[in-house]
Formats: structure tokens, C-alpha cells, sequence
């Protein structure tokens, strides 16, 4: 008898973010090639019967999801190659098989935290060595299990706009308030492209109502976290479009055009604190 998945609708986001990056690795000219995804993904399948085409995921949802993961992936191996001994916190972290793309070596500390139902997942589909912190993140005593005297790259990858009101800001707040100083990489969503991811044909066979975003790159300056930015990039301008199928990748070099489209489509945020 399949395994039984028994995940919330915000949970379940997880398998739309690996199902797309299985599919970018079969790809003839994969962006992020990460063949761990789709090993995992398969095995889902297998033991669950899950139904991993009912997400309808478009190419350009494929691409941009393995596109954004790349360059988060370099942050951290930047972050790393300065800080041998640092912390990495990788924030609802899902079945993503961020420690084994970026490999980093033993004196880094990797945690990954997300709910426990999704942390028993882990075990059972993508184990390693890195430590399984089971908590909402948006609740307050787990920064505490966190080393609180190490460099430490925070990553928060597709978890800005699920979170509540003003969830996300208390959150960093308190891990910057824990850590002594680090750097802070996520994918941020404008007003708009939070709103209208809703409607996103994957999101929508979900259920999930996802809205929160911000525009003007410097606002989590304002947020009382300490956090300087360091750099906005806008992926509709990184070389790696040149692997877009076709006719996303002639979509995306127009909208490189003007800043204010770029910045409705994927966008890599860094902070320093």
C-alpha cells in the first residue's frame, strides 16, 4: 500500500520546487543539473503514487526555479570560501539538495529547518548530514538550537510570500538578533508578483493563497534587523538565459529590458548584517 503524504497545502509547495528542478536536470541543456531532485522525486512517486503532473509546471517555471537555486547556490559557496568554519540556516528548506550542490566542507555547519512533518520527510527521502532543526519559523525558541558565535549565510528560497503579515521580518530580526554576523540570500517578491503568483496554474492545483512581498530592495534595511544590502540581481539579465528553451528565453531578454519588469520576475536579494 503507498505511503500516505500527509502535508498542508503550503507544505506541499515543496514538491512543485523539486519537481522542477528534476525536470530542469533531464533537460538536454540543464541550468541547475541537479540529478539528486530527480532521484528523490522519482522515489516520491514511487512509494506514494503522488501525482507529480498535476502540478502543470510551465517551462519558464522550470527554469526560473533552477536559475534562482543556482545563484543562491553561489552565495553560500562565496560565503563558505571566505568562512571555513561558518553556519549555513537554510529556511524552510523542503526537500531541497542545497548541502550536496554546494558540497561544502566539514567544518561547515548546515542546518536546514522546516516543519516536522517535512523534516520526517527529509530522513526518509533525502538524507545528510546536516542538522534538522523541526520547527515553524515563524515560532521563536528554535533560533536558540543555532550555533550563536559563527559567521552564518541565512538562505531563504520561495518562503517570503507564504509566511503571514509580518512574520517573515520578526523572523530575520530574531536570527540576526541570535547571530553574531552573516549574510542574509533570498528570492524577492514584489507586491505584485506575490499577488499574482496566486493565479500561477501550479500554485493554484495547490490551493495555496500567497501574497507578501516587497518592492524597493532597501526596505528589509528598515525592518530593524541590521541588514545592509549588498546586492539585487535581476535574473532576467544573468548569462545562464542563454539555457532557456525557447520562447521563454526570448520573453525574458525583453523584459531585461526595463528594470521594473525585471524586478517582477525572479530576483536574488543580499544582505550583509
Amino acid at each position: 500500500m503507498p505511503t500516505q503524504l500527509r502535508l498542508s497545502p503550503v507544505q506541499e509547495t515543496l514538491l512543485l520546487t523539486l519537481y522542477a528542478r528534476a525536470l530542469d536536470s533531464r533537460a538536454p541543456a540543464p541550468i541547475l543539473g541537479d540529478t539528486l531532485a530527480s532521484t528523490v522525486a522519482d522515489r516520491i512517486a514511487e512509494d506514494t503514487g503522488y501525482d507529480f503532473a498535476k502540478l502543470r509546471l510551465k517551462r519558464s517555471l522550470i527554469a526560473s526555479t533552477a536559475l534562482r537555486a543556482r545563484k543562491l547556490d553561489d552565495a553560500i559557496r562565496q560565503f563558505i570560501a571566505t568562512h571555513p568554519h561558518a553556519v549555513v540556516v537554510d529556511l524552510g528548506c523542503g526537500l531541497d539538495t542545497r548541502l550536496a550542490r554546494c558540497n561544502p566542507p566539514v567544518g561547515v555547519g548546515w542546518y536546514n529547518v522546516d516543519f516536522p512533518e517535512v523534516t520526517e520527510l527529509r530522513e526518509r527521502y533525502s538524507p545528510d548530514r546536516s542538522h534538522l532543526v523541526a520547527a515553524d519559523v515563524t515560532e521563536a525558541g528554535w533560533v536558540q538550537s543555532l550555533p550563536g558565535d559563527r559567521p552564518t549565510m541565512i538562505v531563504a528560497e520561495g518562503l517570503l510570500p507564504f509566511l503571514p503579515g509580518t512574520s517573515f521580518q520578526t523572523m530575520i530580526r530574531r536570527l540576526t538578533s541570535r547571530l553574531p554576523t552573516g549574510e542574509l540570500v533570498l528570492n524577492g517578491y514584489t507586491r505584485f508578483a506575490a499577488w499574482a503568483m496566486k493565479y500561477h496554474p501550479s500554485i493554484k492545483a495547490l490551493g495555496v493563497d500567497a501574497a507578501h512581498g516587497f518592492d524597493d530592495p532597501h526596505e528589509p534595511e528598515r525592518w530593524n534587523a541590521d541588514l545592509t544590502l549588498v546586492a539585487e540581481q535581476l535574473l532576467t539579465r544573468a548569462p545562464e538565459v542563454a539555457a532557456f528553451p525557447q520562447p521563454v528565453r526570448a520573453l525574458t531578454r525583453l523584459m531585461a529590458h526595463s528594470t521594473a519588469m525585471s524586478r517582477q520576475g525572479t530576483r536574488v536579494l543580499h544582505y550583509r548584517f
